[in-house]
């Protein structure tokens, strides 16, 4: 078994808002016998570093003084070493994978199907769902084992969760000639609050460090975690690990 966790970066950019934006949504695939490794080390440095409370990619900007933030009293030096530690975690871990998709607001929105955020959504929610499919595949393949996974999305509100997990549900549902068939995906769409959960609260850090490669051109934490990024047996990251919504007149950067 198989857990993607997977986190937003940011919020969808309203239609006509004018501006380049770009929304990420991030996944970290985690296999079950490796989760409670994971779950230790974090605790553990947690414990070490004495930070008490959940982590959260905004909390590491500089000058973030926020009350909830625990390392309001931090220079950045420390938050900087401790972000390190959290991706360590991660790619320390051979077995995990990330894969995610980043949208282009502007590009999407000239689409006759996207008209909404909830649209916008969705349509970058989708193709992270199809590279969990295609990684169980593959993993199925090279054990000789029918491999299975179930994804957890962070708790974003009753209305939110309720029509994601409609949108999922049709999905899965409808997958066929046009779509992927999610032949190794467990039960519907789970939900978790961040604070609870592990897997959110790494994959919060992920999504961040992918969207502010993407949106800023800096690299600098994308570049820890692109080892733990799914690719090609050649080594390609764009279409593989990270999906573009729309591909077609895509204006920015592409991460490879």
């Amino acid at each position: 078994m198989h857990l993607l966790f997977i986190d937003e970066s940011g919020t969808p950019p309203k239609p006509h808002d004018g501006r380049q934006a770009y929304f990420v949504i991030a996944g970290l695939v985690i296999p079950e016998d490796r989760w409670q490794g994971m779950s230790d080390k974090l605790s553990g440095l947690k414990l070490r570093e004495h930070y008490r409370g959940e982590v959260k990619w905004r909390f590491f900007a500089p000058n973030n003084q926020c009350d909830d933030n625990p390392m309001r009293e931090w220079e950045q030096d420390r938050r900087n070493r401790f972000r390190n530690d959290i991706f360590s975690i991660i790619t320390e871990t051979k077995s995990c994978r990330i894969i995610a998709c980043a949208s282009e607001a502007m590009a999407a929105y000239v689409l006759g199907n996207v008209n909404t955020q909830s649209d916008l959504y969705f349509r970058t929610y989708k193709p992270v769902t199809e590279r969990f499919q295609y990684l169980l595949q593959d993993i199925t393949r090279a054990s000789g084992r029918d491999t299975f996974g179930m994804i957890v999305a962070d708790h974003r509100g009753k209305g939110d969760d309720d029509s994601m997990r409609h949108q999922h549900e049709r999905l899965i549902r409808e997958s066929g000639q046009y779509t992927s068939q999610y032949k190794n995906f467990i039960e519907g769409l789970f939900f978790a609050p961040s604070h609870l959960s592990v897997g959110i609260q790494l994959v919060d850090m992920i999504a961040g460090a992918i969207w502010r490669a993407q949106a800023h051109n800096d690299r600098t934490w994308y570049d820890k975690i692109r080892p733990s990024i799914r690719s090609s047996p050649t080594g390609r990251i764009d279409g593989f690990g990270i999906a573009r919504f729309p591909k077609a007149d895509w204006n920015g950067a592409v991460l490879d």
